[in-house]
């Protein structure tokens, strides 16, 4: 049965020269040549998104589209990368304890009064909503290279030096309120959350592998005179040098070992005991 995959990278924003990243675009032609060279996924099975083309509406059509496939019983595996900023929103269902919502940026990123626009961001609330209705045969699998923690804020950078994927919220948290679990999760959570996390993914069918924990930032960095996200270099590093003969687990376990000392991020792969112990299907 046929596969989907959509690679998204964004470095520049319509409105916000500011917010300039430069590994990103790299990172989903990167993720996008991994699909095709080692994972099986032919050429008219790969949507590329990048920058002007990377609006909220054709990221959303894009996976709309591909869910659609997936419940009709076109597709059986689909994946999703995303390399850009996180930021986060005021949340309105009640569901984080923080008041935030989780969120992500598009190339058309745009404020409304005190917060982002919703029409021009993605929240973690919106692709829960998505992927929730795929049916249990089809396995989806997510890349986050963002940062997605509601504790950092950009810091001065040099010109080769990493710079953090993460924009500071506009809203002011409300008082926490009580969380609920979700039952698929696009946000790397506290350690004191993760056997709730665990649960709520524990489907055959959802596996995210996440830049870094929640309190973290995942860095935009320089490498052999190119750019990427430091955790989209790793993955393809080690996916490569191992042609994908590693199960998830291992794969994650040796991308830490060769990331560290050099970047404070710690990659995470969320799903149950089975995928993370089998290699990458396809």
């Amino acid at each position: 049965m046929a596969k989907q995959a959509i690679c998204v990278g964004i470095n520049k924003f319509a409105k916000y020269p500011q917010f300039t990243l430069n590994g990103c675009v790299n990172d989903a032609k990167d993720m996008a040549a991994l699909c095709k060279s080692l994972l099986g996924f032919k050429a008219t099975e790969i949507k590329l998104l990048t920058d002007a083309q990377a609006t909220k509406a054709a990221i959303m059509t894009a996976l709309k589209k591909a869910v659609a496939d997936a419940k009709a019983g076109k597709l059986s595996y689909i994946l999703f990368s995303w390399s850009s900023h996180g930021t986060q929103v005021a949340d309105t269902s009640g569901d984080e304890p923080d008041g935030m919502d989780e969120a992500f940026v598009p190339y058309d990123i745009a404020q409304k009064g005190q917060d982002w626009d919703p029409a021009h961001i993605i929240s973690d609330d919106e692709l829960h909503d998505l992927f929730v209705q795929l049916p249990d045969t089809v396995l989806l699998e997510v890349y986050l290279d963002t940062c997605h923690s509601g504790t950092g804020l950009r810091e001065a950078f040099s010109l080769h030096a990493p710079r953090a994927r993460f924009i500071a919220p506009l809203a002011t948290p409300p008082t926490a309120r009580q969380a609920r679990v979700r039952g698929f999760t696009l946000a790397a959570r506290p350690a004191a959350a993760s056997k709730a996390v665990d649960k709520a993914i524990a489907g055959q069918h959802h596996i995210l592998w996440a830049g870094c924990k929640a309190n973290q930032t995942s860095a935009d960095a320089y490498f052999n005179g190119r750019y990427n996200g430091a955790f989209t270099y790793y993955f393809i590093k080690v996916m490569t040098a191992t042609q994908n003969k590693l199960a998830r687990k291992d794969v994650v376990i040796e991308m830490r070992k060769q990331m560290s000392g050099k970047f404070t991020q710690v990659p995470q792969l969320e799903g149950n005991a089975t995928n993370r112990q089998s290699a990458i299907v396809y």
